[in-house]
């Protein structure tokens, strides 16, 4: 196992406006500020919002990819710090993630913190997993 303090994962995604209306068609979630200008505007923003589960979920991927399966994520939760602003072109907005090992369990249970960017500010904080480790995990 890795040494508390290595980062374990680390992965780069790009958001697009696309990807909102996918997200809100899944999620349910169809308020305007995550796909109008106009009504973001409006209510004060800069600027298209991606869903903060969305971000959270990226986040979680992180996660499950590193993990190798999606049940091995036993506790996972997040505060959001500030939107992800998604504008309006073919590029989206970059988010980074990577986790950081935190904690070794003598259970086979790992402590991952997760770091979240658009830029170099955290869109999340206080991200912490509790995570079945990979049994390929160096």
């Amino acid at each position: 196992m890795t040494d508390v303090g290595a980062v374990v994962a680390e992965r780069t995604f790009q958001v697009t406006r696309g990807d909102l209306v996918r997200y809100a068609g899944a999620s349910g979630d169809f308020n305007p500020i995550h796909w109008s200008d106009r009504v973001a505007n409006a209510v004060g923003l800069p600027g298209v919002l991606g869903h903060g589960m969305l971000t959270m979920a990226l986040a979680g991927r992180l996660l499950t990819d590193w993990a190798g399966d999606p049940a091995a994520v036993v506790e996972f939760g997040v505060r959001f710090a500030r939107p992800v602003v998604v504008p309006d072109d073919d590029g989206g907005v970059t988010v980074t993630a990577s986790g950081t090992l935190s904690e070794v369990r003598g259970d086979g249970l790992v402590g991952i913190d997760v770091t979240v960017l658009v830029g170099d500010e955290k869109v999340l904080t206080q991200a912490r997993a509790v995570v079945r480790a990979p049994t390929n995990a160096a």
